[in-house]
């Protein structure tokens, strides 16, 4: 029988590339979240942070000790720890020394460390210095006492810590920030006392609910002064959840007739806001406003002085209208995804997040105590061997000095262990003083006192939680300041609409023949004396106001609209309408109008139809405007007339041909858009060459202004009398001389 054909190894292991590609990036996206972009509950630091901690600790940069460069410290970190790239070492180490970063600063930074308008702009690490800051012993106090696992570093050839022995709660403390691979963290800073208080809570009472806890963190606490103003009841939910968001807003003071804000939202740079006031400013959307300025300094960090045109401007509508656009006011995302004991990432709420580290803290002082309880038992053991030997010196001397093998001789002799043994040849003689016997009893009865209250802590949850207790309540004593962020209920911020922020002024809108719009202050303006590009001159001017929108009619009927106030000024040619709207080609501007949105027209095209309509059907935000006007074949746009009302109001239209015919505005239709209905009848076989000339809207009791090349006659209200008639009849015709009409005014 033959033998099995065995295979044969290459040195290589042939799999599918799917699965290995599978592999791959499940094994790096678990490195990802667990390794570098998320918290351990426990200590509440990321490994690069914790190696950063430790690192600086094993170089003795505690807080009393002289600082030493930051590049030291990052090669230390990179060489023994972390192989990772040096800059991004270092950004973290600096971020942990930014008092406006961190809510609790875990280095102290000496040198550039950049500052709140720009906080990346710190030094190199070649001239930065740095040390531990005294809270950062919190992390590090228990090292050395038995708490924390240790693991090889990535070449085997140091241990480091799995985790720092934290006494505070120091996740919530400073919070944190990280993208993962499918998940992310943002965790909220917070104020000391209110998050140790909470624990105290839970140790009191177990089964305190998110609401019960909530009495103690009332929210997140920023390293800036800037208001809390999420409502109660939203941070409560986010607790309750582990998700939400939080919202901060910039404080202020008046100072005179300035504005002083004096305190910005977390991360948010005065040069950022600055810039964004100015770039209001400049588009002419902040008319409210004459100046800004930074005159933040050492002594004011934040002061940026925001000065009013005048004293009359309303200062909260104001801010409140700067807080709905600008980072004044700024929302931040919370989700409190960290990796829990058992090593993986979940969201957890308040309760669960502080009995979890209540737990993790409880496993610590029980490993600490324990590892002394350990230590003192061994002491007190080498000491009744040292005791022994001491009640027996002259017998012990005699063993040491005559006998080949005193070790074997003395333990068999004494009954001693091995430890004692030891113990007793490496002492040394002056240590076998007369006096020795009553210290190794003094030392004696204190292990033996220290060694019952380790077994009686170590024996009772209760007075293991009475002791984490008063560590916890010494910490926040030692270490506790007072909230920096304020929490403030207040409404939501609104943005004023454009309207609210300009100044009501009457204005003169002039559109030259080309397109080209511009906006001359008062309304005692002569369109027609003003200065044209050459090859151009005056369309049609309009009287309106700055807060107004100006509706636009294109030769296809289509309507475009901008607000009055953003015209340029008169002073120059303006600019073309083509540059704020996109009409379709080969279509050109060619009337317009101005007022409010219940402001009624008439739009009319040269085949003789229209209709009433309120001028907010005029408006539209659209770049290439919303349909409006339908022109039948060959028909052109009218220039809007504006009716003051429509029950005594006569429509005025005459034609090409001199007829003229008047009529109440009540018989014409109101419609939002379309072609309208016959205003004035043109006969069928006069319609290639007569049209309509103007519409007009005449006020009870006004006058019609007739224009015929440079002459003008007025019709009186009772004048016109002679020309009313049924809308859609042919009207009366004007005296000889006067049929050929060019326009319609109303004096």
């Amino acid at each position: 029988m033959n033998d099995p054909v065995r295979p044969v190894f290459h040195g290589f292991e042939q799999i599918p590339l799917r699965e290995y590609a599978e592999r791959a990036y499940l094994d790096y996206s678990m490195y990802v979240v667990l390794d570098r972009a998320l918290p351990f509950i426990g200590d509440g630091l990321k490994p690069v942070q914790r190696r950063i901690i430790y690192a600086m600790s094993e170089l003795g940069l505690n807080a009393s000790a002289k600082p030493k460069k930051s590049a030291r410290t990052v090669g230390d970190v990179i060489g023994k720890f972390h192989p990772h790239g040096d800059s991004a070492c270092y950004e973290a180490l600096v971020l942990m020394a930014q008092p406006f970063s961190y809510r609790y600063p875990l280095i102290e930074g000496q040198g550039n460390f950049g500052s709140t308008d720009d906080p990346k702009s710190f030094a190199a690490m070649r001239y930065t210095e740095s040390k531990l800051t005294p809270i950062a012993e919190v992390l590090l106090g228990e090292l050395g006492h038995g708490t924390v696992d240790w693991t090889p570093n990535f070449d085997g050839t140091l241990e480091e810590p799995t985790w720092l022995p934290a006494r505070l709660p120091h996740l919530l403390l400073n919070g944190t920030t990280g993208i993962a691979v499918g998940m992310a963290t943002d965790v909220p800073p917070h104020n000391l006392n209110e998050v140790v208080s909470a624990c105290v809570r839970l140790l009191d009472d177990p089964e305190a609910t998110v609401a019960d806890l909530c009495e103690h963190v009332r929210g997140p606490d920023y390293p800036t002064a800037a208001e809390i103003i999420t409502p109660a009841a939203d941070l409560r939910a986010m607790y309750e959840t582990g998700h939400g968001s939080v919202r901060a807003r910039a404080t202020f003071v008046k100072e005179g007739q300035n504005i002083v804000v004096t305190a910005l939202p977390y991360q948010v740079s005065p040069g950022k806001v600055i810039e964004q006031i100015a770039a209001q400013m400049r588009a002419k959307k902040l008319p409210w406003l004459e100046d800004i300025r930074d005159e933040s300094d050492h002594a004011n960090p934040v002061r940026v002085v925001l000065i009013p045109r005048s004293n009359r401007i309303d200062v909260d509508q104001l801010m409140g209208h700067l807080f709905a656009t600008t980072d004044l006011e700024k929302s931040y995302r919370v989700n409190l995804n960290i990796i829990g004991r058992d090593g993986r990432p979940q969201v957890k709420d308040l309760r669960s997040l502080l009995l979890e580290w209540l737990s993790f803290r409880s496993d610590t002082v029980t490993r600490r105590l324990q590892h002394r309880l350990d230590k003192v038992e061994r002491r007190l053991h080498l000491l009744e061997g040292l005791l022994v030997a001491f009640l027996n010196l002259d017998e012990v001397i005699r063993i040491i000095r005559t006998e080949d093998e005193p070790r074997a001789v003395l333990q068999a002799r004494f009954e001693l262990s091995d430890d004692q043994v030891d113990y007793i040849l490496e002492t040394r003689l002056r240590q076998l003083a007369r006096l020795e016997e009553m210290k190794i009893r003094g030392e004696q009865d204190e292990l033996d006192r220290e060694r019952d209250q380790l077994i009686a802590t170590l024996g009772s949850k209760a007075k293991l939680r009475k002791l984490i207790k008063d560590e916890l309540l010494a910490d926040a004593k030692k270490f506790g300041d007072e909230r920096r962020s304020p929490l403030v209920a207040r409404d939501a911020a609104q943005a004023l609409a454009e309207t609210d922020l300009v100044a009501s002024e009457p204005v003169t809108v002039v559109l030259s023949q080309k397109g080209w719009v511009r906006a001359a202050k008062g309304h005692d303006v002569d369109a027609s004396t003003l200065s044209y590009r050459e090859g151009d001159g005056l369309l049609a001017a309009v009287r309106g106001r700055s807060t107004q929108q100006v509706a636009f009619l294109d030769s296809s009927g289509r309507a475009y609209s901008t607000l009055a106030h953003g015209l340029p000024s008169a002073r120059g040619n303006g600019e073309p309408l083509t540059a704020r709207f996109s009409p379709a080609a080969g279509t050109s501007f060619v009337a317009m109008a101005s007022g409010e949105a219940d402001a009624r027209f008439t739009l009319a095209s040269s085949a003789g139809y229209g209709f009433v309509t309120r001028f907010e059907n005029l408006v539209g935000r659209q770049k290439a405007g919303k349909a409006m006007l339908t022109l039948p074949e060959g028909a052109r746009v009218l220039q809007p007339a504006p009716v003051a009302s429509v029950e005594g109001d006569r429509i005025v239209a005459v034609t090409s041909a001199g007829h003229l015919l008047a009529f109440p505005v009540s018989e014409l239709p109101e419609l939002d858009r379309g072609k309208g209905n016959k205003i004035i009848e043109i006969p069928k076989a006069k319609r290639g060459t007569e049209r309509v000339v103007a519409v007009a809207a005449v006020p009870a009791g006004g006058s019609l202004l007739v224009h015929s090349g440079a002459r003008t006659m007025t019709l009186s209200w009772r004048d016109l009398e002679a020309y009313l008639g049924a809308r859609g009849s042919r009207g009366g015709l004007l005296p000889r001389g006067w049929q050929k009409v060019d326009a319609l005014s109303i004096e």
